[in-house]
């Protein structure tokens, strides 16, 4: 089932409501896809667990994105939660082109593309896709999912730049 959102009138112009949000500070996810053998991602910050029963995750990915496209064929991908200390990785991916997986260290979990070190990783089939302006919300089930141990502190994008966040002693 595919729901259609409309522009309601008067709202903020895009720069503004991209300035509010560069205030929230996001985890940092690379989205997964495997085609014909052939890794493919994509950085993303918008994505978080949605049910616990049964567990979900929602992801948004651009329409243009030739990730959905893929997933939209396969209706599977995996979420690598990227460490504080992959910003690196996070960078490389959110960049344009097909080349993305050129001499970066991976392997397959479920089937899907998987990178080391990540924070956790988790495995999804899409239930239903969402269209929500310029992007898809894919809302999955999670068919497994993986912390790594001792996990490292996670890679959040805040105020257009990378970081982690520090817990509070409680």
């Amino acid at each position: 089932m595919t729901t259609t959102t409309e522009q309601p009138s008067g709202t903020e112009p895009p720069h503004v409501f991209r300035d509010a949000m560069a205030a929230v500070a996001s985890p940092v996810a690379v989205v997964t896809a495997m085609d014909d053998g052939h890794p493919h991602g994509t950085t993303v910050s918008a994505f978080t667990s949605l049910s616990l029963t049964p567990p979900m995750v929602l992801v948004s990915l651009d329409n243009r994105s030739r990730l959905l496209a893929l997933v939209r064929r396969t209706g599977r991908f995996g979420i690598n939660v990227l460490g504080a200390h992959q910003a690196e990785l996070a960078t490389a991916f959110a960049r344009s082109g097909p080349d993305r997986f050129d001499g970066m260290p991976w392997s397959t979990s479920q089937g899907l593309p998987r990178l080391p070190g990540s924070a956790s990783w988790i495995a999804a089939e899409v239930q239903e896709y969402v269209a929500a302006g310029d992007h898809t919300v894919l809302l999955a089930h999670v068919t497994a999912a993986e912390a790594a141990t001792g996990g490292p502190r996670p890679l959040t994008y805040h105020q257009r730049s990378f970081g982690t966040h520090t817990p509070r002693p409680v």
